[in-house]
């Protein structure tokens, strides 16, 4: 059972490996939804995530036999760097099974912990399969990432620092992937004050939690699909369900795009890298359909690497209109260049690529086609460039950015 004792037990054990995250406001967020809305950065932690909460709850509650077999565990990244964090801690051995997409800026952390890394699947669960069997084979004592009631203890103590520092929080917004974080956060939450509102928040391409909770039962997804890797669960836990059932207000679901531009928005307003998951209660806050209330996003974690993070700027400026292409044909003589360069100039456009197609006509004198990359102030700022180019005679065309 989760009890109020186990959690302030473990809120005082998990201070030994925590870093002190305190509530952000957020003007931007706020701003933007008509709430007071508070950021619990979690990124911050020594492993970039909250998992270490859990992890290290779970292994201290261990007996020194169960820890010296060794432990094993299967995550897609943030729970692995919190077992291997933990056991290093404790100076006993960790396996941990990895699906073969994990970012490699998690596979080399939790290596960098000392711990032994499997890559194993394309997914979580056919990793966790794998896990078990190890276990098995070598007599490994599991850690389950989310479907354990010691972890999800050691996950709610995020809960108990929320309301010790902001006692009258109307919402709280919990990512879900599995159930641990959201089964701590909201049972604890609603033990302090049956008042307060504990959402959840998942990808639409991996709603397990949403899909179970509407047929009254653990489901499993045939599969999923999203940017949001750490939360790409396909069945939650058993053991934790019916704590979700009985504490979770509701659920919202946000798809990757939406995340796209909630990480933009993170570091360009907030200068915080957060992962994917760790944005879904960013990203979902503004489809909260309330007013003038206390609002609290837990960012649960913070490992990118420096690809995805490059990729996802990129197509969250093309999102927001800040980078745009365009195609415009031009008779193939001198000066042309410089005229379409005149116009963009004059509206403040700044030109980042050019492709000059010479080859787009058979009749160079008729036609040759020049694509455009431009950046731009946003949506308004491209429609002003976009009608210059037309009251001076061209017919732009607008296409797939290519940056």
């Amino acid at each position: 059972m989760l009890t109020l004792d186990k959690f302030e037990e473990a809120s005082e054990i998990v201070k030994q490996v925590t870093q002190e995250t305190k509530l952000i406001y957020s003007d931007y967020l706020s701003s933007a939804t008509g709430n007071k809305v508070y950021l619990k950065p979690e990124n911050m932690q020594v492993t970039g995530a909250y998992k270490i909460r859990g992890a290290y709850y779970k292994i201290s509650t261990l007996s020194d036999e169960e820890r010296k077999k060794g432990l094993i565990t299967a995550s897609a990244g943030n729970h692995a760097q919190g077992v291997a964090y933990a056991a290093k801690k404790f100076g006993v051995k960790a396996v941990i099974v990895m699906p073969t997409t994990t970012p490699l800026i998690k596979v080399d952390r939790t290596k960098s912990y000392g711990a032994e890394v499997v890559l194993y699947g394309d997914v979580y669960d056919e990793a966790c399969e794998k896990a078990y069997e190890l276990a098995k084979e070598n007599g490994y004592t599991f850690i389950h990432p989310f479907d354990d009631l010691a972890v999800a203890t050691g996950q709610g103590t995020i809960a108990m620092e929320i309301i010790k520092e902001l006692p009258l929080v109307d919402y709280i917004l919990v990512p879900i992937g599995g159930g641990g974080l959201a089964t701590g956060v909201a049972t604890l939450a609603k033990m302090l004050n049956p008042n307060i509102k504990v959402v959840g928040v998942e990808p639409a391409g991996a709603n397990c939690m949403q899909v179970s909770l509407k047929e009254g039962k653990v489901t499993t997804l045939p599969g999923v699909g999203t940017i949001a890797d750490g939360t790409a669960v396909k069945t939650p836990g058993e053991k934790i369900f019916p704590y979700i059932q009985k504490y979770l207000d509701d659920i919202i679901t946000v798809k990757d795009e939406d995340l796209i531009v909630a990480f933009l928005d993170m570091v360009e307003n907030h200068k915080m890298i957060v992962e994917n998951s760790g944005l879904l209660t960013a990203a979902a806050v503004k489809d909260l359909k309330v007013k003038n209330k206390k609002v609290v996003c837990i960012l649960s974690g913070g490992n990118m690497d420096v690809i995805t993070m490059s990729s996802v700027v990129q197509n969250g400026l093309i999102q927001r209109d800040r980078i745009f292409t365009i195609s415009v044909l031009l008779p193939d003589k001198p000066g042309e260049l410089v005229r379409v360069s005149q116009v963009i100039a004059k509206e403040q456009g700044n030109v980042i690529r050019l492709d000059h197609n010479q080859f787009f006509s058979i009749n160079r004198n008729a036609a040759v086609e020049l694509k455009i990359t431009l950046e731009a102030f946003g949506t308004d700022h491209k429609k002003r460039i976009v009608k210059a180019l037309e009251e001076k005679g061209y017919q732009p065309r607008l296409v797939r950015a290519n940056l």
